[in-house]
C-alpha cells in the first residue's frame, strides 16, 4: 500500500483490538467448543476471564506471523508462554498450550488470511496482508 498505514504503523493493542473484533463479527472464524474450559498454558492456574479471549489470541497470532514471517505451531506456543509458578523451586518457562494456537492458525487458514509455507510453518497470503492492512488502517 503505497501511502496508506499498514500494520506496522498501528499500536498492537489498538490493532489487536479491532481485528478481534471484525473476527468476531464476521462470524466466520471455527471457534472450538471447548474454549469456554481450557487454561491457555499449563503454567497458567485459571482459565480466562474475558470469554472473546480466543478472538484476542486470534488476532494477535496474526498479527505475529504479519511481523515476524514464517511461523509455526511451535513458534507461536513459545512465544505466548509464559512463566511456571512450582511452589518452593524457581519458575520455569513454560509454553501455551499447542492446540489453542493450532486451531487458531487452522481458523485464519479456513478465512484465507494465512497459507502454507513450503519450507514449512505458515505464512500470510496476499489476500490476507490486504486485510489486515485495512484493519489497520481503520484502526
Amino acid at each position: 500500500m503505497a501511502g496508506g498505514k499498514t500494520l506496522k504503523d498501528v499500536s498492537a493493542a489498538a490493532f489487536i483490538k479491532a481485528y478481534s473484533a471484525h473476527l468476531k463479527r464476521s462470524g466466520k472464524l471455527p471457534v472450538p467448543e471447548w474454549v469456554d474450559l481450557v487454561k491457555t498454558s499449563t503454567g497458567r492456574e485459571q482459565a480466562p476471564i474475558d470469554p472473546d479471549w480466543f478472538y484476542i489470541r486470534t488476532a494477535a497470532i496474526a498479527r505475529h506471523i504479519y511481523v515476524r514471517g514464517n511461523v509455526g505451531v511451535g513458534r507461536v506456543s513459545k512465544a505466548y508462554g509464559g512463566a511456571t509458578r512450582r511452589g518452593q523451586l524457581p519458575n520455569k518457562r513454560c509454553g501455551s498450550s499447542g492446540s489453542v494456537a493450532r486451531k487458531a492458525i487452522q481458523g485464519l487458514e479456513k478465512l484465507g488470511v494465512l497459507e502454507k509455507d513450503a519450507a514449512g510453518g505458515r505464512i500470510l497470503s496476499s489476500q490476507g496482508r490486504r486485510e489486515l492492512d485495512r484493519i489497520s488502517a481503520q484502526a
